[in-house]
């Protein structure tokens, strides 16, 4: 069942120099207990959509539902107890920088009237969760990134909310503590099932953690669908262009060899299956065509917790052949794509 679905969602926002389409008609369905990312460049949309989904900002059209239940039904009052079940982290962390960590922790729940013997208890468990029990009393100044976005993580589940939004909730943090995050969050969706929304620029991010994504640009949905669906087979331009542009390269995308002149043909990118990995595919290529091929890039990169191998390629300028290259490697079960 879809916990989350975005039906037909625009926002346009008036300004001094007229109006602004953040969102045009997104339709996105997040299954319970998922990690989705929604992913796009600066300018997207994807913050904007984000508070739609807790309806921190109203779409200009279309419907937001919660468990089938339309946000826009809600009296005010409703809005605020609906919004108790989905926690939020940010960028910088959002702490209140007067207050020590068990007492940053304890705040929605003081909101929510719970005694502070009550709160400290449950502040406790979550400190212990998300690995920080001996910083209780510290303040945020006295925390590393990485720690201050623990302690965001704990105050976001105290009152045991049922979805996550993460709004570029890794951006301000370097990627081993990236990393940490991230394994943490997993825990957390496999602990307590909750539904995790991941907003980012970062493909890394996506490819680590989520199963499913929507890709945005402009405001609008381009691509959406499994991860490793389209790692393996970008359709749209902007994801192929966030696959290409995704950190941890081995080797530059621009070959410098002496060979570039005549290797100047056609670029395509090949992903290597678990069967395909086993056979040197780009030698046999060689060997059968008689013809050379460079490669302008080879990594692994972890999609979902699977270990995917990728090449650039680049063909002999005027080449016949190259379509029945890549029928060849396709034959072999790699996929292949296109390079812009």
């Amino acid at each position: 069942m879809s916990e989350i679905v975005i039906e037909n969602v625009s926002k346009t926002f008036t300004t001094k120099d007229g109006t602004v389409e953040a969102l045009r008609h997104v339709n996105i369905s997040i299954d319970s207990g998922d990690i989705f990312g929604i992913i796009g460049m600066s300018g997207a949309g994807k913050s904007t959509l984000v508070r739609c989904i807790n309806f921190l900002e109203t779409p200009s059209e279309g419907r937001v539902l919660i468990d089938g239940k339309a946000l826009g039904d809600f009296t005010p009052a409703q809005l605020r107890r609906q919004r108790e079940n989905i926690g939020m982290i940010f960028q910088h962390f959002n702490l209140l920088m007067q207050k020590n960590v068990i007492d940053n922790i304890c705040f929605p729940l003081y909101i929510q009237g719970k005694k502070k013997a009550q709160a400290y208890e449950r502040a406790r468990e979550l400190l212990e969760v998300v690995g920080l029990s001996d910083k209780e009393k510290a303040y945020p100044a006295q925390l590393s990134g990485g720690q201050k976005q623990r302690v965001a993580i704990a105050r976001a589940l105290a009152s045991n909310p049922k979805i996550l939004l993460c709004d570029e909730a890794t951006s301000a943090l370097d990627p081993q503590t990236t990393s940490s995050i991230l394994e943490l969050l997993k825990q957390i969706n496999e602990k307590y099932a909750i539904t995790i929304v991941i907003i980012t620029h970062q493909m890394s991010v996506v490819r680590e953690i989520c199963s499913h994504v929507a890709i945005l640009k402009e405001g609008e949905v381009r691509e959406q669908g499994l991860v490793a669906d389209i790692f393996n087979n970008p359709k749209s331009e902007v994801a192929r262009e966030l696959i290409l542009t995704d950190s941890g390269s081995d080797v530059d995308i621009e070959s410098k060899g002496p060979q570039d002149e005549i290797l100047s043909g056609e670029k395509i990118r090949i992903v290597f299956s678990e069967n395909s990995a086993f056979e040197p595919v780009i030698a046999n290529l060689i060997l059968t065509f008689h013809e050379p091929v460079n490669i302008l890039r080879a990594d692994t990169k972890n999609v979902g917790g699977v270990a995917k191998g990728e090449m650039i390629l680049q063909f002999m300028k005027g080449s016949r052949q190259t379509e029945a290259m890549k029928e060849y490697l396709i034959e072999r079960g790699l996929a292949v794509g296109e390079v812009q």
